[in-house]
């Protein structure tokens, strides 16, 4: 659906046709084409979304879209959006709107709602608690598939999924039972003696990331979540794990390429915000650049007598550069995915080095030939062979070690990327390739 045609038909009051294009789409494509219109054009066109439909529309949009509808809606509206709204996805949208709204819609649920609304916001933030939501379906473990089957079409409709349905003894997990398990399996078959009790669990102080990582190590749909004393309290879904993947990767991204991290979408950030959250970490890089530069009007004098050293100091900083940044990636990613920990150093570390060697003397041969061809002067090409493999080297070992030190002191990983490693593995490959100079030319 294009924008232009959209819009037209909204301009020229043609509701009906408006409505039938709507009903027709999915509501994470039509939260997608809300998005491109203005303020009035999307106050007009939420309104004709089928009541069905208006809940799912507006959890998937953006924070932007939301604080607008709110400010928009009328009493009525603000609660019938907020009866079909799911709690973890009413629980998301507080915690980005102004105080104002979240009073106002703490204001529009039922003390029971707004309860269990509260319990989720005092949960700490990127916890599992935080994440998940009450809404889920429970039986008794005396049950038979059919009260069970009888049980959740009374009320499945206000859970957000019923594909796994949690076994509980006085709010106890004791097991779980799949939608499958139900539908597969005779009327007057109890639920203790189909429910599986080896199950993987969570606690509402887990951090996010980790259950994200255990939701792709098990292929799950949803993750039953504990309180401190192991009784169930709620369950994460896919989709939100999905959510923080998405939230997690963002921010790894943003801490690599040296920025501070932010939730709001890229046109949604001011410049000034732009500004912000990358000038600090720029500063602290090129403050630390000048440690290179001293190095370099130390060796003043070896440039006097050899003009030609000057010209190879690029190459050998952006290949160290480039080694270290290919390994921190490497390990990072290894980290996120829990392939790799702490324990793991010495073997990374011994790993890398077979690594640096095998590239760092290809690397070494190639340059040392083309400088013997251009140069004629084989003290040259030894002299930045050498430079480089030992370049290599170290940039490999900083590059894979810091994400790991880095995870042990409780830092994230995603700090000691690329920049930061460059800097340092400047410094490095300046003061190695100087040092074998002045060695081999007596300088």
């Amino acid at each position: 659906m294009e924008k232009e045609l959209f819009v037209k038909l909204l301009q020229d009051r043609e509701f009906k046709a408006v409505r039938s294009i709507l009903n027709a789409m999915n509501a994470v494509d039509i939260a997608a084409l809300l998005s491109e219109l203005d303020d009035k054009e999307l106050a007009l066109a939420f309104r004709l979304i089928s009541k069905d439909e208006a809940a799912d529309v507006f959890a998937n949009m953006n924070n932007s879209m939301q604080t607008y509808l709110v400010e928009m809606f009328t009493e009525k509206e603000l609660k019938e959006i907020l009866d079909d709204l799911y709690l973890d996805d009413t629980v998301d949208m507080l915690e980005d709107l102004p105080a104002n709204l979240v009073i106002r819609i703490l204001d529009s649920v039922s003390q029971t709602k707004r309860d269990m609304i509260n319990v989720l916001l005092n949960y700490p933030e990127d916890s599992a608690g935080s994440i998940m939501t009450t809404e889920y379906v429970g039986l008794r473990q005396y049950m038979t598939v059919a009260e069970s089957m009888s049980h959740i079409k009374r009320t499945g409709i206000h859970k957000e999924t019923i594909y796994t349905c949690y076994v509980t003894d006085r709010r106890q997990l004791i097991g779980i039972v799949t939608a499958k398990d139900l539908m597969t399996a005779d009327d007057d078959v109890l639920i203790k003696d189909l429910m599986n009790t080896e199950f993987i669990a969570v606690h509402t102080h887990t951090d996010q990331e980790e259950v994200a990582q255990i939701f792709g190590k098990y292929d799950l749909l949803a993750l039953p979540v504990l309180d401190t004393e192991d009784m169930m309290v709620g369950i994460v879904t896919f989709d939100d794990a999905m959510d923080v993947m998405v939230e997690e990767a963002t921010e790894d991204m943003t801490k690599m390429a040296a920025m501070n991290p932010s939730e709001k979408t890229y046109f949604d950030t001011s410049v000034f915000e732009h500004a912000r959250n990358r000038i600090l970490w720029l500063l602290v890089l090129m403050l630390s650049a000048t440690i290179t530069g001293q190095i370099i009007t130390k060796y003043e004098d070896a440039f006097a007598v050899l003009p030609l050293l000057v010209s190879f100091i690029p190459m050998l900083m952006d290949t160290g550069g480039n080694c270290g940044s290919q390994s921190s990636t490497l390990i990072i990613r290894g980290i996120a995915l829990d392939e790799i920990h702490f324990k793991d150093t010495l073997k990374v570390i011994f790993k890398e080095f077979r690594v640096s060697l095998l590239v760092g003397v290809a690397l070494a041969l190639a340059n040392g030939i083309r400088i013997f061809i251009m140069y004629h002067d084989p003290k040259m090409a030894l002299v930045v062979g050498l430079s480089l493999i030992c370049t290599i080297v170290i940039s490999k070992i900083i590059g894979c070690a810091l994400p790991l030190f880095a995870k042990k002191v409780g830092l994230d990983p995603a700090i000691m990327a690329a920049p930061l490693i460059t800097t340092l593995v400047d410094t490095c490959s300046i003061m190695i390739y100087f040092t074998i100079a002045t060695q081999v030319f007596q300088l």
